[in-house]
């Protein structure tokens, strides 16, 4: 049996389960679903109904990104990828950046794509928030660096860029003028690469 993974082509917690399934080189067959129309066959080995879903070729399940990420790198990590050690500070610093990804950064990205679904305030303000809680961090952090992980990128850099790449877009005019060079750098290397044209291929 070949693994399968339930993907939605645009979704960045898929994006990156996708990145590191190519990075490590596992073949997988990767099925796009419909939101609306989700197969029945996810929905019977995932009831919570949400990509990226893997279902590895012993009949294992893995349906967060994070985890599909850490195992795949686990089998092959030809980029090191996840060379911090557990016990490291660089480590713990890439769990706080991610941590902070998928809760806050992600709460004020969704008001700032979809500012009109919450009219408590105006875009702006909801940019503002997801600048101070992410955006700051990342620019200051890659002013000193190439990647988030050093001179080299890690794990931290292949979660996060999918959901810094949703922000750019938004209002990418201003992005494009924005204070944050660094950011803006950083992630033209990663929309621009190979490894990421190729799992983004319709």
């Amino acid at each position: 049996m070949t693994a399968v993974l339930y993907s939605y082509r645009r979704c960045p917690y898929a994006m990156r389960a996708r990145m590191a399934l190519r990075c490590a080189e596992i073949a997988v067959e990767v099925r796009e679903i419909s939101l609306r129309d989700k197969p029945p066959e996810m929905l019977a080995i995932s009831p919570k109904g949400t990509v990226p879903v893997l279902h590895c070729a012993d009949g294992r399940v893995i349906d967060q990104s994070l985890d599909i990420m850490r195992w795949a790198l686990t089998k092959n990590d030809p980029l090191h990828w996840l060379r911090c050690q557990p016990d490291s500070e660089a480590y713990a610093q890439q769990e706080t950046l991610i941590a902070c990804n998928d809760t806050t950064f992600k709460h004020w990205l969704d008001r700032y794509k979809y500012a009109e679904r919450y009219p408590e305030f105006d875009a702006a303000y909801y940019r503002g928030q997801a600048l101070s809680c992410q955006i700051d961090v990342l620019e200051q952090q890659l002013s000193q660096q190439a990647f988030l992980g050093g001179e080299t990128a890690a794990l931290s850099d292949v979660a996060l860029f999918p959901f810094v790449r949703q922000f750019a877009a938004v209002d990418s005019a201003w992005f494009e003028t924005s204070p944050y060079p660094a950011t803006r750098q950083w992630l033209r290397g990663w929309v621009e690469s190979d490894l990421f044209k190729r799992i983004m291929a319709k």
